[in-house]
């Protein structure tokens, strides 16, 4: 079976790690120090802050930028629910605006007509690897004088005219198993104001600017020295990952543009690829089912809409954002992780393509 990803581990990271066994700090140290500093320069920013979870890199951003009770943040509904449920866990109110049917983030067309005078950020999602539409957006958030928190939990190195995504607005990473760089569990948020830098190292650390002396109520929500020993070798490889991946696609594209719907990629923009996603307009899970008796992975990225999660409907989030819906029983993600071989690139086009030109 050719899986949808495999973690790029090597010696390399299997020796960092038993150094830090055989050094007795596992805790923060001068390895995550080192982490945040090289992400911060391929970011291009001032300040990187590393923490436990990407869900952590968003909880700490909002809170940073003192977003709350009484507050609207607007933000996709195509996303991982961890998106909107960090508004919720701040007590602000998430509001889902439909997505480009292209791209599946966030659609720019709708932002500025959900904005109210409760709005006090915008949280688009850079989905699978690719910006959202930011020269449409940042025009809005400027107009409107809001913030932008940037859910680059898929992103890492995607960017456009060469600005790298995290360096737009605060930025908000994931480093989870299956991400284009991995530590395990892990994520970062990334800022040019030394201040929402200074927040989310407060509220990282239970509230303390000097240990056991504790100014703020906050949380436990640090990176440990084992996570940035991987991730540190992690960058080392990142910019040959990242080729790799935009390899695969571009093999992919040659081989089923075709027969299906690959990714869209609109100029200027870098697309990363976490994932390579198609399109199957019918019966996409029967589809799903046979390309894995062919012996190839496949995941959907997102069954459900996050304003059909059981949660959000029980409570009352009444909408009707078809885009978001129908893509949610369309997109298909397949192999194309760094970790593919000719052969199985090769395999997983011709699979997907004999069951393309079946139906």
């Amino acid at each position: 079976m050719i899986p949808i990803a495999r973690p790029g581990i090597g010696v390399e990271e299997q020796e960092a790690v038993l150094r830090v066994l055989a050094s007795g700090q596992l805790a923060a140290g001068p390895l995550v120090e080192e982490f945040e500093q090289r992400f911060a320069e391929i970011c291009g920013v001032r300040e990187a802050v590393a923490v436990s979870s990407g869900t952590a890199a968003l909880h700490l951003a909002l809170l940073a930028h003192g977003v709350g009770p009484g507050d609207e943040v607007i933000t996709s509904p195509f996303s991982f629910a961890a998106t909107a449920n960090t508004i919720v866990l701040v007590g602000a109110t998430p509001v889902l605006v439909d997505i480009d049917p292209d791209t599946c983030n966030i659609d720019p067309a709708l932002v500025e007509a959900a904005i109210t005078p409760k709005t006090k950020a915008i949280m688009p999602v850079h989905l699978y690897g690719n910006l959202a539409a930011m020269d449409r957006l940042l025009p809005i958030i400027e107009k409107h004088g809001l913030i932008l928190i940037e859910d680059a939990c898929q992103a890492v190195a995607a960017s456009y005219q060469g600005r790298m995504a995290g360096s737009f607005g605060t930025g908000c990473f994931s480093f989870y198993a299956t991400k284009n760089v991995t530590t395990g569990e892990g994520g970062i948020v990334t800022t040019n104001d030394p201040a929402i830098a200074d927040q989310v190292r407060l509220w990282r650390s239970h509230g303390q600017r000097e240990r056991y002396h504790h100014v703020a109520i906050g949380y436990n929500m640090r990176m440990t020295e084992l996570q940035a020993a991987i991730g540190n070798e992690q960058l080392k490889k990142l910019d040959r990952f990242t080729e790799q991946r935009i390899a695969n696609a571009a093999y992919l594209d040659s081989q089923l543009s075709d027969v299906v719907k690959t990714p869209v990629v609109r100029p200027g923009y870098r697309h990363v690829y976490h994932q390579y996603t198609i399109r199957i307009p019918e019966a996409r899970d029967a589809f799903a089912d046979a390309l894995r008796e062919r012996g190839v992975g496949s995941a959907v990225h997102y069954p459900c809409p996050i304003h059909l999660q059981p949660y959000y409907r029980d409570r009352g989030m009444n909408l009707s954002l078809p885009v978001a819906e129908t893509a949610a029983q369309q997109v298909l993600s397949i192999p194309v992780h760094p970790e593919l071989s000719q052969d199985d690139l090769e395999t997983v086009a011709r699979e997907v393509r004999a069951l393309c030109q079946s139906r």
